[in-house]
């Protein structure tokens, strides 16, 4: 079995159980990232509270403070964060503002005709990600289906992918 089949199979494995267990799959990702977090956050702050021994504080002296912050944000994503609606809503709501911006520029510009639809498109565009965002935000077992449904499709092409 070659390496796409592998990872086809493994994706529609992790997308079926998103799609079976949305709530237990929200919870995982958050541990797992928390977990991630947290080891890195460990190993910058040892790495920053190693290197005062060897270098100056200029530094060492951030990387403790980052590997204090992200053992922090570690913890909470663990204990209290649902990472998986959390980092979903925050990219719709990034992409909402830029594209409003965007639209807003255009707008104001008038280059032509064309110009001017497409920036109205792009400022509507940026409202209803926006507006997904908020949707993310209060239903992350939505997220989670829309995830594990995307795993799935991806596996599936996966398997059927000839090179």
């Amino acid at each position: 079995m070659d390496g796409n089949k592998g990872m086809g199979i493994l994706s529609i494995i992790v997308g079926l159980i998103f799609i079976i267990f949305p709530v237990f799959s929200e919870s995982l990702v958050s541990i797992v990232i928390g977990l991630s977090l947290l080891f890195f956050g460990i190993t910058a702050t040892y790495t920053g509270l190693d290197m005062r021994k060897y270098a100056n504080d200029t530094y060492s002296g951030p990387l403790i403070v980052i590997g204090i912050i992200v053992i922090i944000l570690g913890f909470l994503f663990i204990f209290y964060i649902d990472a998986l609606s959390f980092l979903v809503s925050i990219q719709f709501y990034l992409i909402g503002f830029l594209l409003i911006i965007f639209g807003i520029i255009g707008l104001l510009s008038r280059i032509n005709a064309f110009s001017l639809f497409t920036s109205v498109l792009v400022f509507v565009m940026g409202i209803i990600s926006i507006a997904l965002g908020a949707f993310a935000w209060t239903q992350p077992i939505y997220i989670a289906i829309i995830i594990g449904l995307i795993l799935v499709i991806e596996g599936i092409a996966l398997l059927f992918l000839d090179y």
